[in-house]
């Protein structure tokens, strides 16, 4: 095989042997040739990141947020590193104060704010596990996180008390204190204390600790410093126990790359925080701008608020996910459409030239400064005018989102991948790298990457188009799940982690996503399907938001649930003659078979097989979302809860569709 221009080979491919399948070669980043980058001298855990940076940066602005004044957002105000550092002390004191000693969970819960960092800070100074909470898995979840984590201590935005009453009592035989990021509300004070727990609002527990002084324990980097659960799409929550080697390990290969294209973090960056910390995407990227005495700004927690937060923080680096991004294009091209002729046919004309320069290999800054200053300066504006940095992550970006933001956007557009389990970035694209669209670029320079093959889905990882399970090897993975060996083991394979995600390397060396593992089931015929590589090539239907295609052993053919795109169906409604709301529209049969034939033309012209086209379609206007228990908080379907769903729909279409049952 050629030479991946952005990878080095440091082990041989292995042919299939024992019943165990084969496995390509193991590739690293090109930008590793000469071994990992090294970890900063002193710097061990996650509290030598936070720490170094005070000494470093003591009056640099560290955490900021939006002054409302006569209820008005005003200007961000700033914290400095010191400040947040005399908090974090006293948080710790208060901590240990309540008896809690290193090695105890403490639980973080509500949206990203000064004092979630704070509190997690405090976390890392003493050795506690640091537990975040999240309700988009639904109460029952923050339940179970909190009694299978035993966790002792929680802080709590003051919106999430009331949530957190809902785990009693069974939450109670682990939980002795709650800390209120704000106030706490009579009522619930009451409640609390009437089970025997301890609660606190913020200014008061600040006190607890105000004339002690606890020692801080040596952290090592074995040590765990966070539990993280991960929603998967079946079964409960696991937890994710990640060492402060994974963290420190990331930060320095994602510096290093960055360095490598010459796009390195300064003092000066400035990023918006609004992606939940109790995630890792968030987390690793907040630890990386703390390692490099940057700003940390916090959104409002309303997302029609977003772009009015942007404007007034002007971050240098954005990070998102493609939901968030997809809205950003959405209402771009909206702006395009109805902004009369003249200047629509201009960005047309201005867009087309800068792609097809940058297509030939000019970057994006040089590719047409004309078009970039008199046309796409204004989106540049829309996110605050400074962005230089766009990094969409957690689930796949559509291929006309990425490219159209990457000519419009005066930013280099990069998408990622990585799990929790990877500690988030493990593949991430590089700039200026047209051919990178629609792949995560090749790996981050701390890892080692192989492909192994997966002959029943007939994915084959020694190949001219080497296509198997990604795994990863090296210091960035978890230590293993919390209480569930059993679950470690299926993953976690001689130092192999198995992502369960099928990858295909491109000839530059960048990885290409295309498929699940488990994502696969046989059509009553005996044909397989792999249907998250059929939604992947389905959701290039501009006119169709998100999909989800289903079949069973029992039938013969494919039918899809889709969320179509309102502007688009609207205007389809209009150039047919079509009257009535969204919502009827979604009813109406000639939409949907304009749908329908929008699939099978994009189908045929994949050259998929006939028993891969969908046969009939329901058009739900409410997109898949959390509230219904259809999605992830990272926006991965949950097939079984959607099939429980729309069971009625998907019986009603196998009875009514026009194909003959074989």
């Amino acid at each position: 095989m050629a030479q991946r221009k952005y990878l080095i080979e440091v082990e041989k491919a292995k042919e299939a042997k024992d019943g165990k399948p084969s496995i390509g070669p193991v590739y690293r980043s090109f930008f590793a040739k000469d071994g990992f980058p090294p970890p900063v001298p002193g710097l061990e855990s996650c509290w030598d990141v936070f720490r170094m940076s005070v000494e470093k940066y003591p009056n640099n602005p560290m955490l900021g947020r939006r002054e409302i004044v006569n209820g008005k957002a005003g200007k961000y105000v700033w914290q400095t590193y010191k400040q947040v550092y005399d908090v974090v002390i006293k948080v710790g004191n208060s901590i240990r104060s309540c008896g809690v000693e290193p090695g105890a969970k403490c639980g973080i819960y509500g949206s990203n704010s000064a004092e979630w960092i704070m509190s997690m800070e405090a976390c890392n100074a003493h050795g506690l596990y640091c537990v975040p909470l999240y309700d988009t898995l639904g109460a029952s979840a923050v339940e179970f996180i909190i009694c299978h984590s035993e966790v002792s201590i929680v802080f709590a935005e003051e919106k999430k008390i009331s949530e957190l009453l809902k785990t009693f009592p069974n939450s109670t035989q682990h939980l002795k204190t709650i800390v209120s990021f704000g106030k706490v509300a009579p009522q619930e004070q009451e409640e609390i204390e009437k089970f025997g727990l301890a609660v606190y609002s913020w200014d008061e527990f600040l006190k607890l600790g105000e004339n002690k002084q606890y020692e801080l324990p040596v952290k090592t980097k074995e040590d765990i410093c966070t539990i993280m659960y991960t929603s998967g799409t079946t079964g409960d929550p696991k937890g994710v126990l990640i060492s402060n080697d994974s963290i420190v390990t990331l930060i320095a290969g994602v510096r290093s790359l960055l360095e490598s294209v010459k796009e390195s973090l300064t003092s000066e960056d400035v990023y918006l925080s609004y992606l939940p910390l109790a995630h890792i995407f968030d987390r690793v990227i907040e630890e990386l701008f703390i390692q490099h005495g940057a700003s940390i700004g916090f959104w409002r927690g309303d997302v029609k608020l977003l772009i009015e937060d942007i404007g007034e923080l002007k971050p240098t680096i954005f990070c998102a996910v493609p939901r968030v991004l997809e809205r950003v294009y959405s209402g771009l091209q909206q702006k395009v459409s109805t902004g009369g002729f003249l200047k629509k046919t201009l960005f047309n004309v201005a867009y087309s030239h800068k792609f097809s320069s940058m297509k030939k290999g000019h970057a994006h800054h040089e590719a047409s400064p004309i078009c970039d200053k008199i046309v796409f300066k204004k989106v540049r504006q829309g996110l605050g005018g400074k962005v230089r940095l766009i990094l969409s992550g957690a689930a796949p970006l559509s291929n006309h989102v990425e490219t159209f933001l990457r000519v419009v956007s005066c930013a280099h557009v990069l998408q990622g991948y990585g799990l929790t389990e990877t500690c988030a970035g493990t593949f991430v694209s590089l700039p200026n790298e047209m051919p990178m669209l629609g792949t995560v670029g090749p790996p981050v320079p701390n890892v080692d990457v192989c492909l192994e093959s997966v002959p029943e889905m007939g994915y084959d990882a020694l190949s001219s188009t080497p296509r198997g399970e990604i795994c990863i090897r090296g210091k960035t993975l978890f230590a293993g799940y919390y209480k569930r060996e059993d679950l470690t083991e299926e993953v976690l394979i001689d130092g192999w982690f198995h992502t369960g995600d099928i990858g295909e390397w491109q000839p530059d060396g960048s990885m290409k996503i295309i498929d699940r593992k488990k994502n696969i089931f046989k059509l009553s015929q005996g044909e397989y399907v792999a249907v998250e590589n059929l939604e992947n090539i389905y959701s290039l239907v501009s006119d169709i938001d998100s999909i989800w295609v289903y079949g069973n052993s029992f039938e013969s053919f494919l039918v899809a649930v889709a969320n179509p795109n309102q502007q688009a169906l609207e205007q389809w409604a209009q150039e047919h003659g079509i009257s009535g709301d969204f919502k009827s529209l979604c009813e109406n049969p000639n939409a949907k078979e304009y749908m329908l034939g929008e699939l099978t033309k994009i189908g045929k012209e994949k050259k998929l097989k006939g028993f891969e086209l969908i046969k009939a379609i329901h058009l739900d206007p409410e997109p898949f979302d959390m509230e219904r228990d259809l999605i992830t908080p990272t926006y991965k379907k949950k097939r079984p809860q959607l099939l429980k769903y729309y069971q009625n729909v998907i019986d009603n279409m196998y009875k009514s569709a026009p194909v003959p049952k074989k």
